[in-house]
């Protein structure tokens, strides 16, 4: 990935950079051996086709040398399975698809995206951040696309492409940079992916990869798509206050020395808010021209707000109303199909807000509007249906092998007489994930390859897989902003550049490594203080 400027360009070229410059080289210079080798990773789907040829191979040569370990649950010798055998290999070929099929992220991810792809269609999550993002005051005005930022990854990966030109605009508008502005969306939608005030897509996803990895020690184990809410959820408001105040205390002074820049290059905003709206991508606007909705999208909010509100009526009655036909086994709430099977009601509550919205403002008008909607999502998951065709073959190869039991049996046996203190264990999870994240930058290719191993091996340590889980989500989001490998990383570098045509690598780290440093230790010191107080991660999910 170049920049526009080299290292060595004539300081003087640089205004007023001259005086980080040989900061910002440092920290290219430092980053490029990342670039490097992460670009020598193949593509996620070969990834797990070699990771999968591995397995093979290696459990011959353990079970040639007879490794193997005792489960500490019921004292049952486990040993190491070579696949390099006549019945191996034919389990191989006959159980292919129905590895895939039962892949659990699976069905749960293609569920969930039906009915957030018509929200996102109808245009209503657009309109709903432009409205949020143009009627808050000044004051907030950081703190509110912040927030929006984290929650904005119930749109997936169009957060990236509807919040930063708005939020650079937002702020060209109150009379401040507009690369602050970028900078505050992409740092908080990036950095803070993995929380929410909403329920998202990615909650289901990680969710089916890590029961998968949990019944390698337990077969009946699940892990719900609500597992970690509450705490996600009182993340996205701690996340946004930690950007706020990075931004407010520290990123304003740097950005202040890009204004005469962004002034004499006139800071065009351009915007692909298409969803719902006749806009050309390619027109230069003032920048409060993005900020503009229509009473229209106004009376579709509002009708939308209307029936999440009678959706949500109709969810909380039929879970709590005694002789419910969704009533949980002996009348426990938490036991019924609407929490434990709960990705088709996330579904259908963005399915029915985005037809109100789509319905009132009239990007909706025939009933075949909404299954067409829901075909461009899907079009949209081939990628990730593709990479997940090859995981779930690694997956089921590993669990046949024993590989991943055995290994996290001794691994656990291994820090169990290490004695580390709980926060010692965590933090070392948390850094692990985080080194990941910079050469394998998909989020759910990353967790199928380590939930494996750490998901089993703390679970004979008595940590719970949804504690696991949560520990990969800190580890794996706030390096996003950081990682030369991030598509992301490239286009927010391009925004930047239409506000400040100097802007470089250099340029867009010396903005990002505070947040991303400040949003890995402030949300683990959050985490810690969560799980010293007990409290659930989630409905049904005790601190354990």
């Amino acid at each position: 990935m170049a920049s526009h400027h080299s290292e060595d360009e004539p300081k003087k070229d640089r205004g007023s950079d001259t005086d980080v410059a040989p900061k910002e080289g440092r920290l290219v210079r430092s980053l490029q051996w990342v670039e490097k080798i992460g670009n020598y990773l193949p593509h996620p789907f070969w990834l797990f086709v070699i990771l999968a040829g591995v397995v093979i191979v290696l459990s011959a040569i353990l079970e040639a040398f007879g490794i193997g370990a005792v489960n500490p649950a019921d004292g049952e010798q486990i040993d190491v399975q070579s696949l390099m055998t006549p019945d191996g290999f034919q389990q191989m070929i006959t159980d292919a698809v129905q590895n895939f099929v039962e892949f659990p992220p699976l069905g749960l991810i293609i569920t969930v995206m039906l009915g957030v792809a018509v929200a996102e269609g109808s245009g209503l999550i657009s309109a709903a951040i432009r409205v949020v993002v143009a009627r808050v005051s000044k004051r907030w005005l950081t703190f509110t696309i912040a927030l929006a930022g984290v929650t904005g990854s119930v749109a997936s990966d169009a957060i990236y492409v509807i919040l930063i030109p708005l939020a650079a605009a937002a702020f060209k508008a109150v009379g401040r940079s507009a690369v602050l502005g970028a900078i505050v969306a992409f740092g908080s939608a990036s950095a803070g992916y993995n929380a929410s005030l909403l329920i998202t897509a990615t909650d289901p996803l990680l969710a089916g990869i890590s029961t998968a990895g949990a019944q390698l020690i337990d077969e009946e184990y699940v892990v719900s798509p609500i597992a970690n809410y509450f705490f996600s959820m009182a993340s996205a408001v701690v996340l946004a206050g930690i950007v706020t105040l990075v931004a407010e205390l520290l990123l304003v002074k740097i950005s202040d020395r890009f204004r005469a820049a962004e002034d004499a290059e006139g800071g065009a905003a351009t915007a692909v808010l298409t969803a719902g709206r006749d806009m050309d991508p390619d027109a230069t606007t003032d920048g409060a021209e993005l900020l503009q909705y229509s009473k229209e999208e106004v009376r579709g909010l509002r009708w939308s707000i209307l029936a999440l509100l009678g959706f949500l009526a109709v969810y909380f009655s039929l879970l709590l109303v005694p002789g419910s036909p969704m009533e949980g086994e002996g009348g426990d709430a938490l036991e019924s199909p609407l929490l434990t099977d709960i990705a088709l009601p996330i579904a259908l509550a963005f399915l029915v807000v985005g037809v109100a919205y789509g319905v009132v403002t009239g990007t909706i008008r025939k009933f075949q509007d909404v299954p067409e909607m829901m075909g461009r999502s899907i079009m949209e998951l081939a990628p990730i249906i593709v990479i997940f065709f090859a995981a779930a073959q690694f997956i089921a190869y590993f669990s046949w092998s024993n590989i991943g039991s055995v290994l996290a049996i001794n691994g656990a046996d291994v820090l169990e007489q290490a004695n580390l203190p709980v926060v010692v264990l965590f933090a070392g999870v948390v850094l692990l994930v985080a080194g990941f994240n910079f050469f394998i930058t998909s989020g759910s290719a990353q967790w199928t390859l380590m939930a494996p191993v750490l998901v089993p091996m703390l679970m004979i340590l008595g940590i719970d897989p949804e504690v696991t889980q949560m520990l990969f989500r800190m580890g794996d989001s706030p390096t996003n902003i950081i990682s030369p490998m991030s598509p992301y990383f490239a286009l927010v570098l391009g925004y930047l550049q239409r506000y400040y045509p100097r802007a470089g690598i250099g340029t867009l780290l010396s903005m990002t490594l505070p947040i991303s440093i400040a949003m890995l230790v402030g949300w683990f010191l959050f985490f810690m203080l969560w799980y010293a107080l007990g409290i659930p991660l989630g409905p049904g999910v005790p601190v354990r």
